[in-house]
């Protein structure tokens, strides 16, 4: 009786990656099943998706008054075609709003996924480029809400003025200006993509260098796909500040590398 504690059979599966391991500790050399990183995975999904549900519903709280701001630089009311389309520019504005408020969670969140294959050290890598992420992409939002927007708006209000008049709708409209102001805003993460590689030791400064003329190409086609109009200088208004980020990636590069593996 003394011994039937010892008798029981005991647990073997591997514990959670706690999240204080995961922020301060080192790399977890524990073997996982992919059963187990599919859970993890899952955890991870269902918080973040949590957070941006949690976001939405803080959006929706000043949704119309941000419907407003967004309407005013067309200068009047916009007309809606259908009985629900109302409503689906509404919550559209509100989720984008919504994700902007929780990017900061989930990109923890897939931090948290990632660091048990990271040491201490390049946890200090990514601490820097958490806030920096963010503070990119609404440095992009707002160059784009700023400068491009009321650029492309003017041209294609006056272009042809004499032949079509301007009566958009709200679908098209909110969607031109939640695709730009998105893909603008993720446009300006590059820089910190670069210098996380860059100091993991995935990406050096040679590469970038001797690859210019191949990133100017992307780099237009990428302007291509973003600016709404086709005229050269709004296209221009996006090259410029890409070139300029790429640029300061190669020089965070430069810096980030590191000095054992510059041979």
């Amino acid at each position: 009786m003394t011994h039937s504690s010892a008798s029981q059979p005991q647990d073997h599966r591997p514990r959670r990656y706690s999240a204080w391991q995961a922020l301060a500790g080192d790399a977890d050399d524990r073997p996982l099943t992919l059963l187990d990183h599919l859970n993890e995975l899952r955890i991870r999904l269902f918080r973040s998706l949590a957070a941006l549900a949690i976001g939405v519903l803080l959006a929706a709280v000043f949704t119309d008054e941000l419907l407003k701001y967004l309407i005013k630089p067309y200068g009047t009311e916009l007309q809606v075609l259908g009985p629900t389309e109302s409503v689906v520019i509404y919550f559209r504005v509100a989720l984008l709003a919504g994700a902007i408020f929780a990017m900061p969670y989930i990109t923890l969140q897939l931090f948290l996924f990632v660091a048990p294959g990271l040491t201490r050290k390049e946890k200090r890598t990514i601490y820097l480029a958490l806030p920096a992420t963010t503070g990119l992409f609404l440095v992009g939002v707002a160059f784009a809400w700023f400068i491009m927007v009321p650029a492309a708006l003017h041209f294609l209000q006056d272009f042809q003025s004499d032949v079509f008049r301007a009566e958009w709708t709200a679908d098209r409209y909110i969607a031109f200006l939640t695709s730009v102001l998105f893909w603008i805003g993720v446009a300006f993460e590059l820089p910190v993509v670069v210098f996380v590689l860059a100091r993991l030791g995935i990406l050096g400064p040679k590469p970038l260098l001797r690859n210019w003329r191949l990133a100017v190409v992307l780099i237009t086609i990428v302007a291509a796909l973003i600016t709404p109009t086709v005229d050269p200088f709004n296209m221009l208004l996006v090259i410029a500040p890409l070139l300029v980020l790429y640029v300061l990636s190669i020089g965070l590069a430069a810096i980030a590398y590191p000095r054992a593996l510059r041979k």
